[in-house]
């Protein structure tokens, strides 16, 4: 039982952690990473397993009930579904989920599941070979199709495609996108694009505006508003007759700043206050010390009392100077 809750300046309840475990990633989507880059993070400074569940611990302490683990692309991280056991033994944690690519779920799904990963959110921004392997640096769509049949197998429920809507590349595929959702009882969650880092601000050349999505999806299928379990920003709509929810993350153009209730914290021990802000609490050296439970307590309060009332992708588009990669999912 939490001895009290996390709530920051602005009366909003933080309760939902994006935890990375790494940086790394097998893809290089164009929107995350710039082609060749290899400035990666330093193992050595990555948190081990057990700082990341003492720091875990700490929140669920306060009142943090969700955790989704993140990256880069977590299942690059040797020995994952370990980390995944410990934190699923945490009293107050009630949500467990994960973010993937799914090139390496075929392998990963069971050992998962078994672990304590519940839901699920995977990557994929286009069903067609030749796109696929063009937003994301070669990658092979039939590997990540393959992960996600292992992981609906294995039991993921529930199993959400998120995809990042780029004019000229996949703004056209968005219905047959729906339809291979509803045919595997999937979610599917569209997402504009954001400026964090260099080539997210590349990436708004291509933004669409989701509103106008909705506008073009509803002259096709009758969309009711409706709601999904997890703690993020989706505002989800049911198809009508169908059990299909379509989700619409829209940072730009209809933002969530009021409701945000998340933070991140990125592989090697800062915590993200907001993805779109570059307001970060260091924890690395605190855990490495040998802080306590009671002792990150208090950090996580400083850090809170620290995040900013919303994001600022509009006015200042130039002001997230990392990647999505180095924030954490």
């Amino acid at each position: 039982m939490s001895e009290t809750f996390l709530e920051d300046n602005f009366g909003r309840r933080i309760d939902y952690l994006r935890l990375s475990v790494t940086d790394r990633c097998d893809l290089r989507c164009s929107y995350c990473l710039p082609k060749g880059f290899r400035d990666f993070g330093e193992p050595d400074h990555w948190l081990n397993f057990e700082e990341m569940t003492r720091v875990v611990q700490a929140f669920t302490e306060l009142g943090v009930q969700r955790v989704r683990l993140t990256g880069g692309e977590p299942l690059v991280r040797r020995d994952l579904p370990v980390l995944a056991g410990q934190l699923a033994q945490l009293p107050g944690l009630t949500d467990l989920s994960l973010s993937s690519n799914c090139t390496r779920m075929d392998k990963l799904a069971g050992p998962l599941y078994e672990a304590g990963v519940r839901r699920l959110n995977v990557s994929l921004d286009s069903l067609r070979e030749e796109v696929f392997a063009r937003v994301t640096g070669g990658g092979k769509l039939h590997k990540v199709l393959r992960g996600i049949e292992a992981a609906q197998q294995a039991g993921f429920a529930p199993i959400r495609i998120n995809t990042v809507v780029m004019r000229g590349v996949n703004d056209q595929e968005i219905e047959t996108l729906l339809d291979f959702c509803a045919a595997r009882g999937f979610t599917l969650r569209l997402i504009e694009t954001m400026p964090v880092g260099s080539t997210g601000r590349d990436a708004l050349e291509g933004f669409v505006d989701l509103q106008s999505v909705k506008r073009r999806l509803e002259q096709r299928y009758t969309l009711t508003p409706d709601v999904q379990p997890g703690g993020g920003p989706a505002r989800y709509y049911r198809v009508a007759g169908s059990d299909t929810r379509i989700g619409l993350i829209t940072p730009l153009s209809q933002h969530f700043c009021d409701t945000c209730n998340r933070v991140r914290l990125n592989a090697e021990g800062t915590l993200h206050l907001c993805l779109g802000q570059e307001h970060s609490y260091p924890l690395r050296d605190v855990l490495r010390r040998g802080a306590g439970v009671e002792d990150l307590k208090d950090h996580l309060r400083a850090a809170i009392a620290r995040k900013p009332q919303r994001h600022e992708f509009r006015e200042k588009p130039s002001q997230v100077v990392r990647f999505m990669a180095m924030t954490g999912g």
